[in-house]
């Protein structure tokens, strides 16, 4: 199977856009009062069997089961029976709703995330149609469920022979889009390694660095930004809370945290391709982008997207039949590429590569380009010296 998601900007009137909005704030209460249910049931195990809580009690027996995906959509199946506003959205849809939820418990069990936490009104975003028939698709209009026809901007055909398996809808401050999941019961061969070999790091002071000396320097949109930023941001503070003129300018804000993020990702993949124009194969460092958020240069690491611009230049090189992988990025900045050993660790301000074993001289970030692609010919079976890590 081969999945591919598309992106087209929808142009709902002003009745279906009253029915988007009502159908986000039922998944909402949907999603807090399963969220609700769940942490009860958590909080009442909290105390300890001799004594009771000082701050608040949770009566729920002592047998009581825990309330899961199955159970919570069965009594939702009850309950929306008896509810006006649910019975006005589509049954699917709630369910994708608490699929979401289940989603965000399996997240912070397997990934040690945080609780979820309750949605506040207008956070919610998205839905999920994953029931769509076969007439969904005619000319330039969809058809959802209880919805109907609704209108979008084509600009760029749709594939044919590909089954559209789900949709999602999403507000965003320039308007309302759809995502929409194809799939192909095809089979594509993996890309083998071939052709010229890129290998690259990255940083804050060279955003990225090539192995063949390319030095590209980050981008500078959201510094550009940062003081119209900082304009809106206190005027939407000095609104009165719960007022139109707050609601107009949480929108300014949103509009121009939209534009940088789109400048952002449009410069990103302009980057990929350029960097698979002469390249047959290209590594990069498999690194920890979450640590660096929390750290002394977390706003600029959170600005700069490198997880994004990974996945961006993946899905590029998938296109363009270029090799992609990724390679182990310990002590890379402390291995010389010529000698293989290593040199020290390095302070952020010393920018240059000055090997004592070898004289190999050269820019910091190429040096540690050089070391990665090295290590992905390794790892590819490439007659190069392997680096130990120690």
């Amino acid at each position: 199977m081969f999945n591919l998601t598309l992106e087209l900007k929808l142009k709902p009137t002003v009745a279906q856009i009253a029915v988007f909005e009502d159908w986000l704030e039922q998944c909402r209460k949907v999603y807090n009062s399963a969220l609700k249910e769940r942490s009860y049931w958590y909080n009442s195990r909290k105390c300890q069997i001799n004594y009771c809580s000082k701050s608040s009690e949770y009566i729920i027996p002592a047998d009581g089961p825990l309330p899961t995906y199955s159970s919570q959509c069965k009594a939702l199946t009850t309950y929306r029976k008896t509810s006006p506003a649910l019975l006005r959205v589509n049954a699917a849809l709630l369910q994708q709703t608490r699929l979401r939820l289940e989603k965000s418990f399996v997240i912070m069990w397997e990934q040690s995330h945080g609780f979820p936490r309750l949605k506040k009104k207008g956070a919610l975003r998205s839905f999920n149609e994953p029931q769509l028939g076969t007439t969904f698709h005619q000319g330039n209009r969809f058809k959802l469920p209880v919805i109907g026809c609704i209108k979008f901007w084509q600009d760029r055909p749709i594939s044919q022979g590909a089954i559209v398996k789900q949709a999602r809808v999403v507000r965003r401050s320039t308007g309302w889009y759809i995502m929409l999941t194809l799939q192909w019961d095809v089979s594509i061969p993996d890309t083998i390694p071939h052709g010229n070999s890129v290998g690259i790091d990255i940083g804050l002071t060279n955003f990225v660095a090539t192995s063949n000396g390319r030095l590209i320097k980050r981008t500078t949109f959201f510094s550009e930004a940062e003081r119209k930023l900082k304009l809106l941001q206190k005027r939407f503070t000095r609104k009165k809370i719960v007022s139109n003129n707050r609601k107009r300018a949480a929108g300014k804000v949103a509009l121009l945290h939209e534009y940088v993020a789109n400048c952002r990702k449009d410069w990103h993949r302009k980057l990929s391709h350029q960097i698979c124009d002469d390249a047959g194969m290209v590594f990069v460092e498999d690194l920890n982008l979450v640590e660096p958020k929390a750290a002394m240069l977390g706003k600029h690491c959170s600005n700069a997207r490198f997880g994004q611009l990974f996945n961006i230049l993946e899905q590029t090189c998938f296109k363009r039949g270029v090799y992609f992988q990724k390679v182990d990025a310990k002590k890379t900045s402390e291995i010389s590429p010529n000698c293989l050993k290593e040199t020290g660790k390095k302070e952020l301000s010393e920018r240059v590569h000055s090997c004592h074993h070898c004289a190999y001289t050269t820019d910091r970030d190429v040096a540690a380009a050089q070391v990665v692609l090295k290590r992905g010919l390794a790892a590819v079976g490439h007659t190069v010296k392997m680096l130990a890590c120690k």
